[in-house]
Order: structure tokens, then sequence, then C-alpha cells
């Protein structure tokens, strides 16, 4: 079973480069594309659509306006070449927002979220039967399907991030932060400045440091306190 998409947009350059992007993705099926958002209606009644990349400004309606009359409400993505409306979207609930020209390594990180949400409200569905939850991480030119359950812990470094992992590491063109906001907090903890963890993976803790895969991890200062409620009430759970 694939995630399921439509892309809406007044400019067919702009669809175009989401198509582009979007063939970088396994179990991704492009329903349709439309230019005028009225026509998507009909398609959005006939298949279970899971996510939609859907352009603000449009003559026919707005990306607002075309949320609104939704029967039901797939994920959204705005994709926009205005910044403004970003408030306006979240509070709206959208997956993300993506602002024109979108670049691959932004549109990695919504991917990343796309596949979360997508295991998350289809848990019982053939796609999650198939594939454990994973993120996909661009190694040089390469994207690789990363399992989130073989992720130990993640270290910054500086410009770059290395994630390591049970079956080998990863050295990533990305920061901590950027990672660990694609990440599932109840999985993953900011535990450091340099490092994010995979709670499931901790073996012991003593004193202010964790030990990983015969790692020593130490809990920086600042996040003693939240990472001591975190682990402990996910081993009381």
């Amino acid at each position: 079973m694939k995630i399921k998409c439509l892309i809406i947009d007044d400019e067919s350059l702009a669809i175009k480069v989401i198509e582009d992007h979007l063939k970088n993705f396994d179990h991704i099926e492009i329903v349709a594309t439309f230019n005028n958002p009225l026509k998507a209606y009909p398609i959005i009644e006939q298949e279970k659509i899971d996510v939609i990349f859907l352009d603000i400004n449009m003559p026919q309606l707005s990306g607002f306006a075309f949320i609104e009359n939704l029967s039901y409400k797939p994920l959204i993505v705005f994709t926009t070449a205005y910044r403004e409306y970003a408030v306006k979207s979240f509070e709206l609930n959208v997956l993300d927002y993506l602002v024109k020209p979108i670049p691959f390594n932004r549109f990695l990180k919504t991917m990343n979220k796309v596949y979360q949400q997508a295991y998350i409200t289809n848990a019982t569905s053939e796609l999650n039967l198939q594939q454990e939850p994973h993120i996909f991480l661009k190694v040089s030119k390469k994207l690789i399907k990363v399992n989130l359950n073989d992720i130990l812990y993640i270290e910054s470094l500086k410009d770059y991030i290395k994630v390591i992992t049970s079956l080998g590491d990863y050295v990533v063109h990305k920061s901590l932060t950027a990672i660990s906001e694609e990440l599932p907090q109840s999985n993953f903890l900011r535990v450091h400045r340099s490092y994010t963890i995979s709670i499931n993976k901790i073996k012991s803790v003593e004193g202010n440091t964790i030990e990983i895969a015969n790692r020593r991890i130490p809990i920086g200062r600042n996040y003693v306190k939240i990472a001591r409620e975190r682990i402990f009430k996910n081993e009381d759970s």
C-alpha cells in the first residue's frame, strides 16, 4: 500500500518541482495534480488521500478556503511563496509549511514528518504491516532509509550529525536540532547540546551520564531535569 497524495498549485512549474522531489521516496503515489483546486474535490471524495501539497494563493480558491470545504482532512503541507501566512497555517494544524523555492533538504524534513504521521494514523494498514517506522537520511547524494528502532543515538559534529545505529553509522549534513524535530518525541530525547538519544536503547543511568551501546553519553546541565523526568517516566510506564 502506498501513501496517496495530491499536488494543487496554479503554477505548473511549482507542481513539477514537487513531483521531482517525490520521485526520491518509496511508497508514495501521486494520484493527481491540479492547477484549479475546485477540480480536486471529486478525487478526494473518491480516493482516500493521505497528504495534499497545497498552494495558498490561487485565483479560483485560496488554500485556506480549500481546507474549510473538505469533507475530511488529509495531512496538509502548504507550499507558498509567502512567509506571512505561517502562523495562520499552523493554527489550522497543517503538517508543514514550505516556502518556495523549496530546496530538497527542506522537503526531506517534510517527508519524514509525512512518513511518521502516516504510520501513526494508519497503524493497521498494509503499508505499516510491511515496514517499520523510519526516516530518510541524505548521505552524500543518496537517500538512506533508517528504521527508527535501529537508531541508538545521534551526535552533533558542528554542521553535521552522526547517526549511530545498530547496523552502522551515517554522517549527514544537518543540525541536531533539525533531526531531533523529525523524530517522534515519545521515543527520542535531546539530553545535551551535542546528543539526542533513543530512550529505549538506554542500558543504564549513572550520575549525569547515560550508557547506550557501551558508550557513555553526558546529560547537559540544562537538560538534566527534563531528561530524568522523561527517562524514569518511561521506565515506570
